[in-house]
């Protein structure tokens, strides 16, 4: 039994014994975007290796992150169903950044107090921390650092991190 559909903006011809409705669609997908859609990666699951995600444990851990130089971005949130897209986008995120780049999150439940600090009743909210001017030599004994404190309001994704990095002019990445 063969069947022509000419209602289609391409005619297509199938055998409905040998082939199925669902086969003859695919089909017909296929040959009407011109490739095979399952051969192109769609990005997930990414195999992003081990996480290079820090969890905040301690006030002193941060300032000896903030020590090293590197920008760091803070992810302020609360564990539940809703910060699993930014649980997400953070480990891509620091994947693609590391090691120029650190991200942090802290869980504000189990650390209210550094949470509260930040002055926001909103969550989840990030912030990214860098020193412009890294370590000045004021005295033999004294060294000072000067932290910028950025919000980050642009799109929550590893693309939103770059472009927030280039428009700041933070280096996420090696110089060429």
């Amino acid at each position: 039994m063969e069947i022509v559909v000419s209602s289609l903006s391409r005619a297509a011809a199938f055998d409905g014994e040998q082939q199925g409705i669902g086969n003859w669609q695919v089909a017909y997908y296929k040959s009407s975007i011109g490739h095979d859609p399952l051969r192109y990666y769609t990005g997930y699951p990414k195999d992003l290796g081990p996480s290079r995600v820090i969890h905040f444990t301690s006030e002193r851990e941060f300032v000896q992150l903030l020590h090293e130089g590197h920008p760091v971005v803070v992810a302020f949130t609360l564990r539940c169903n809703l910060t699993k897209h930014l649980d997400g986008v953070l480990e891509e995120a620091a994947a693609e950044f590391y090691p120029h780049v650190k991200f942090m999150r802290v869980e504000c439940p189990k650390y209210p107090g550094f949470c509260i600090t930040r002055q926001r009743k909103e969550y989840p909210f990030m912030e990214i921390f860098h020193s412009p001017q890294q370590g000045r030599v004021a005295d033999a004994n004294i060294t000072k650092y000067s932290v910028k404190v950025l919000p980050f309001n642009y799109d929550t994704s590893a693309y939103g991190f770059r472009e927030f990095f280039k428009r700041h002019g933070i280096q996420s990445s090696s110089p060429q």
